[in-house]
């Protein structure tokens, strides 16, 4: 009988000894070792680490596009409706799709280069340190 549970129990328990590659051990909360070196998110995850420079660079880019394309969006589409006085008939439709997508594309450039953040930015959704108004 002795030897049936000791059987069992190192088939339960792993060797201490094996070598696990170091790409697919698990580090914390979930992140392999090569995601926490590199400082990717796993694939359900909503943001991006990125070294500070990099996050700079997108920041400015990304909001500065965002900002010229919605506008000039909008004087096209001002200028495709003659400002809004025009007829239906008269309406140009080419430029009105084209100022709606200039609007819909500057919009999701600035909302996706929200995702980024540096190692050391918190979100506000994560912070424990102020209390909760729920009850």
């Amino acid at each position: 009988m002795a030897d049936n549970t000791s059987s069992a129990d190192a088939a339960v328990a792993p060797d201490a000894d094996t070598d696990v590659d170091a790409g697919e051990s698990a580090g914390e909360e979930g992140k392999t070792e090569a995601e926490a070196d590199t400082g990717a998110e796993t694939p359900g995850g909503r943001d991006i680490v990125v070294p500070l420079r990099l996050y700079k660079t997108v920041t400015v880019f990304s909001t500065l596009f965002a900002i010229v394309s919605i506008l000039l969006g909008f004087v096209l589409l001002d200028r495709g409706t003659q400002r809004a006085t025009a007829a239906p008939e008269d309406v140009s439709l080419p430029l009105v799709a084209l100022a709606l997508g200039l609007i819909v594309v500057g919009s999701a450039v600035y909302a996706f280069s929200t995702r980024f953040r540096t190692e050391g930015m918190g979100k506000s959704k994560d912070d424990t340190d102020e209390p909760s108004d729920n009850g």
